[in-house]
């Protein structure tokens, strides 16, 4: 067991992990070592919520612009 190779990955304060690697790999099975571990093929962590598309930024526009001319009429009838 202290013979094994250990784990490359860094850890939250900056130092090497202590645990051993998986065997025939580079990094331990909390780091990537492990099958089905690690961040899944084409980054689906980083798909759009719908906040930021095209047509969410047209309807904010919309609402923006209703409220503007609604505002706008208040203030002519005060």
């Amino acid at each position: 067991m202290l013979a094994s190779p250990r784990c490359g990955a860094r850890t939250r304060s900056d130092r090497s992990c202590r645990a051993p690697a998986v065997h025939g790999k580079l990094r331990c099975r909390m780091h990537g070592g492990a099958a089905g571990s690690g961040a899944p093929r084409g980054n689906r962590n980083a798909r759009k919520h719908g906040l930021f598309t095209k047509k969410g930024i047209a309807e904010k526009k919309q609402v923006r612009d209703l409220l503007d001319e609604a505002r706008r009429l208040l203030r002519e009838l005060t």
